[in-house]
């Protein structure tokens, strides 16, 4: 397997589904939302399992869905707590390029709203804030390119990302 993928990784509202479907059209890439093969594995949605089965084991399954990604020209969308995952990281890094799509905190609140009804998963007394200083630390941890999101277009993030994969496979 050839390390020619693209991972995006980032919080629920960086855009990874949106800007990864047009990245992957003008990279002429299929595109992956790994969420989708962790619902069809388990035969139920998201948001199901963590309520059957708790946080924890939704971290393990999402490791194991995304540790075991075989693709090539393929931009590969991740649920955004799949940084929890060393397993999982390390072999996107190996099968790819990792790209953290960085938001501010201020505006990912602008963008998500009702965080229950987004389903994004917070743990007992966590908030918005606390959740993006934690899993921020991964993100660039693991990121081997970071483009803010934030600041322009999204015409302009995707020619800014496409111009920045272009440099470091040179």
């Amino acid at each position: 397997m050839e390390n020619n993928n693209i991972i995006l990784i980032g919080m629920p509202g960086a855009g990874k589904s949106t800007l990864g479907v047009l990245l992957a059209r003008a990279m002429n890439y299929r595109f992956l939302d790994t969420d989708l093969l962790i619902q069809e594995r388990e035969g139920r949605l998201l948001r199901e399992i963590i309520a059957e089965e708790g946080l924890e084991r939704f971290i393990e399954i999402e490791g194991e869905v995304n540790a075991g990604i075989r693709a090539e020209r393929t931009v590969i969308a991740p649920g955004g707590s799949a940084i929890y995952s060393e397993h999982a990281m390390k072999h996107f890094s190996e099968i790819g390029t990792v790209v953290y799509l960085h938001v501010p905190v201020t505006e990912l609140s602008k963008r998500l709203g009702d965080l229950k009804r987004r389903g994004v998963v917070l743990k007992e007394g966590q908030d918005l804030n606390s959740l993006y200083e934690e899993r921020r630390v991964y993100y660039e941890r693991y990121a081997q390119v970071t483009v803010d999101v934030t600041k322009q277009e999204i015409g302009d993030v995707l020619a800014e990302l496409v111009q920045k994969l272009e440099e470091i496979s040179c």
